[in-house]
């Protein structure tokens, strides 16, 4: 007890990386994780993702949502579908907003059915495919979201208290969309997870400024509304942003030094941080 009250001391993150490791190993230990494999510092795929994809997507905030934000996933090899529900249909004109992939080449694409093709829809919403059909935008863009799709590793029906795989980059993408204006607090996150991803301990009083809650869990047996009153958070806060995540993210560098120059004062720098691990790719080996 000793040693682990030292070590949740030494670092103050340690509690969520044992509930986050305790829900992977549980996905692939019960044979519900699905590829992309490991699911290990993944967003896990899951068996019965598309049950809860269709949950989300029966929502009304969902179906009366003009631009909806959400991350683009690989496709799922076996079904043939994108891993999350798409707003985007061939006779919609909802928008769809993506992020570049961790936030590295760019900022954010949009997307909406008259920029893609007839048939090429579930391209689109790929990460390849949101590059190619997309038009990326910057953070002087004028847009309003109606919703946020969020990934998580484990959540908390009773909070709406969220964790996801710990590199932080939803939490920036939501802080940038604040400084933006468009979004506020009354904008909804809703997540879709298996019902093995809901937990009972996360400690509320442990959360972050930073960590963004969520209204809405699609499972692909239940919808839940948490009716979280966790505060949303009002955007980026640089006192906590490391020098190490900021030579990431070369929007965030953008960023920082357009707010220095606009207000005379140099923003706070976080502490140095070791990042995280990123997932396990497997190799693909080819013939020669």
């Amino acid at each position: 007890m000793e040693s682990t009250a030292a070590a949740a001391e030494a670092d103050p993150r340690a509690w969520k990386w044992a509930i986050r490791k305790r829900v992977w190993d549980a996905l692939e230990a019960e044979g519900v994780a699905r590829d992309p494999r490991p699911v290990h510092h993944r967003i896990p795929n899951f068996d019965g993702a598309p049950a809860a994809a269709d949950a989300l997507g029966r929502l009304d905030i969902f179906q009366n949502s003009q631009c909806v934000k959400e991350s683009c996933e690989p496709f799922i090899e076996q079904e043939r579908v994108p891993k999350c529900t798409t707003p985007l249909t061939q006779d919609s004109d909802t928008k769809l907003l993506t992020p570049q992939p961790r936030l590295r080449t760019g900022f954010f694409s949009v997307m909406d059915s008259q920029m893609i093709p007839v048939g090429c829809i579930p391209e689109a919403c790929t990460s390849v495919g949101a590059a190619k059909y997309g038009r990326p935008i910057g953070l002087d863009e004028c847009l309003k979201v109606d919703l946020i799709v969020i990934g998580s590793v484990a959540v908390d029906p009773s909070s709406g208290a969220r964790l996801g795989k710990g590199e932080g980059f939803a939490e920036l993408e939501y802080g940038m969309l604040r400084y933006m204006g468009a979004i506020d607090d009354s904008t909804m996150i809703v997540t879709t997870v298996h019902d093995k991803q809901l937990v009972d301990d996360i400690p509320v009083e442990k959360l972050l400024v930073h960590d963004v809650p969520v209204d809405i869990i699609c499972t692909p047996t239940q919808v839940i509304f948490t009716k979280t009153t966790i505060p949303k958070p009002q955007g980026i806060y640089w006192e906590k942003l490391s020098p190490e995540k900021l030579g990431q993210i070369r929007i965030l560098r953008e960023l920082k030094q357009r707010i220095e120059q606009e207000t005379g004062t140099i923003l706070p720098c976080g502490p140095s941080e070791k990042l995280p691990p990123t997932a396990q790719r497997r190799q693909r080996w080819r013939r020669r």
